[in-house]
């Protein structure tokens, strides 16, 4: 399994390692030891999430108050995504700065997100179904959303009209969510990670 730290600090890229055969195939798609051992700590699991969407369906974008927070380990089970990481956190040196990976079910990439970040995907294939793990449950009225057409934010998304639900397209723009006092800020976000390096 290989982790690599991606230009956002806190959002990591896993490619596992795959054996073939004539039966098929075998990974390790999520590895405790591997991943607290790349990102300094554990992730506690709480919560797994599964969400199945159309091509060109945009989920997010999504995020928790800090603290707690909510950090997530994402893959795609069957067919393909784009999954973008965005900084939010207020303070941060690539606030507003957003990251694309593309996880699918051939590569079996998966995408590690701290405590912070703010998360979206673009379905790229019919019935795109993406599995996360999450280290809090979701708490009613502690998760936010922005909206991911934000055009501050420019996310290249490559869907020819994206599809979002009602929620999502209602969402705030960056700007909109910094002055209304949502964002989470980079050192509560720092502090969360480093309590959790120290347990």
């Amino acid at each position: 399994m290989k982790i690599r730290p991606l230009t956002i600090e806190g959002a990591y890229e896993v490619t596992p390692v795959q054996h073939h055969d004539s039966r098929g195939a075998f990974l390790e798609w999520y590895r405790f030891d591997a991943l607290a051992a790349a990102v300094g700590h554990p992730l506690d699991l709480a919560q797994a999430n599964l969400s199945t969407s159309a091509r060109d369906v945009v989920r997010g974008i999504h995020f928790a108050d800090v603290p707690p927070g909510q950090a997530k380990y994402v893959t795609c089970v069957s067919g393909a995504v784009l999954d973008v990481a965005v900084d939010i956190r207020v303070g941060s040196p690539t606030f507003g700065a957003w990251e694309a990976v593309p996880l699918d079910s051939e590569e079996r990439r998966a995408v590690y997100l701290a405590e912070g970040l703010g998360h979206a995907f673009c379905a790229l294939t019919e019935g795109a179904t993406v599995a996360y793990l999450c280290s809090t449950t979701y708490r009613p009225g502690h998760e936010h959303g922005i909206n991911p057409l934000d055009p501050e934010l420019g996310i290249s998304w490559p869907a020819g009209t994206p599809l979002l639900s009602t929620k999502d397209a209602q969402a705030p723009s960056l700007a909109e969510a910094l002055a209304a006092g949502l964002l989470p800020q980079y050192d509560a976000c720092c502090t969360r990670i480093e309590s959790s390096r120290r347990m």
